[in-house]
């Protein structure tokens, strides 16, 4: 037989974690049978009620609805039964691409091979760069004893998206094959088999950003108006559009200022006389929220501690974190650069 044709002991089985849509697609290359399963967090299912029929229909109201039931409201769209998504939907940029991998002996009970030494690599290929991927858990004793048939290894793999565009999840798999005795006793004449799969999806970005940072007078009541004229003080305002295709909660706004500058928010976290704290904003598909920063200079900085500016003259305010959570609780993180103030 061909060894270049022969099929493989193990297949790889995958199944994507990633919160945002569900697909299931499978391919047959090589006289092996690769399946890879998309997994999400589910959404309520949503209902159509029939409208208020007059006497002459003898159609039941609650003939449309989803989960039919007397403690539930007619009229509401939204139930509280569970559903999938029916697409692959999207990755977005900011969550946490997980997945889990299989490693599958498809030998039968009595075949004359043995696999051994078997041992799974995972690898990201992003637009910019590829790295390797921690397998978890680390440790396993198919990497010594190998699989008895019908037996499987599985590997959890997480990785950070950060960078939007083509991202390819790239799985390698290595065992050796002993051939046994007909008495069973021994197994002789191992060879090394390995594979690799790869696996393609996009990430988009969930949220976009945009800022400006305006410049303000100097404030002049907590210190001498001659060093008050060297303080620099700025508003930074940032757009926030929800580029997904469901709703997220804005869930905190961080303004990691760099030093001689501190910065204080101007959200909802703001403290007033009236309430310490409101809520969170929620953005639909394409809505636009409006956030704020004052940014400061601390007076009495050391002299080492000195604006940073760009060769462009801007000086370096910070960075601006931003998390959400996404409607079923999924989390999502996303850091801009390093922003500046205008040029000088």
């Amino acid at each position: 037989m061909d060894t270049s044709k022969e099929p493989h002991s193990l297949s790889v089985k995958g199944k994507f974690i990633i919160p945002c849509q569900h697909d299931t697609y499978k391919a047959l290359i090589s006289k092996q049978f690769y399946e890879v399963r998309r997994l999400s967090r589910p959404s309520l299912a949503q209902q159509s009620p029939l409208a208020k029929q007059d006497g002459s229909v003898t159609i039941d109201s609650r003939a449309a609805l989803a989960l039919p039931h007397a403690s539930i409201d007619d009229g509401f769209a939204l139930t509280p039964l569970l559903t999938l998504p029916p697409t692959f939907g999207s990755a977005y940029v900011g969550e946490t691409f997980s997945c889990t991998l299989c490693a599958n002996n498809e030998l039968t009970d009595s075949a004359d091979r043995k696999v051994i030494s078997v041992k799974m690599t995972a690898e990201m290929q992003t637009p910019s760069q590829t790295l390797p991927l921690e397998l978890v858990p680390a440790s396993d004793e198919a990497a010594k004893s190998g699989l008895v048939p019908g037996e499987s290894l599985q590997k959890i793999v997480r990785y950070d998206l950060r960078e939007e565009g083509s991202h390819v999840l790239g799985v390698g798999l290595s065992y050796s094959e002993n051939v046994i005795s007909k008495s069973g006793s021994s197994a002789s004449g191992g060879r090394v088999r390995s594979f690799k799969k790869l696996y393609q999806f996009q990430a988009q970005p969930c949220l976009s950003v945009r800022t400006k940072a305006s410049d303000l007078p100097s404030h002049e009541s907590t210190m001498l108006q001659a060093q008050a004229s060297r303080l620099s003080r700025y508003a930074l305002e940032a757009q926030l559009e929800n580029l997904a295709d469901g709703f997220i909660t804005l869930q905190d706004l961080t303004f990691d200022a760099k030093s001689p500058f501190r910065s204080t928010s101007l959200n909802w976290d703001l403290p007033t006389l009236e309430r310490k704290q409101t809520t969170p904003p929620t953005l639909a598909p394409r809505e636009v929220t409006q956030i704020a920063f004052l940014i400061e200079e601390n007076p009495g900085e050391d002299e080492g501690s000195r604006k940073e500016i760009t060769k462009d003259g801007r000086t370096i305010l910070g960075v601006l974190t931003i998390q959400w959570r996404s409607a079923m609780g999924d989390p999502g993180v996303l850091s801009t650069g390093y922003l500046t103030s205008k040029r000088l």
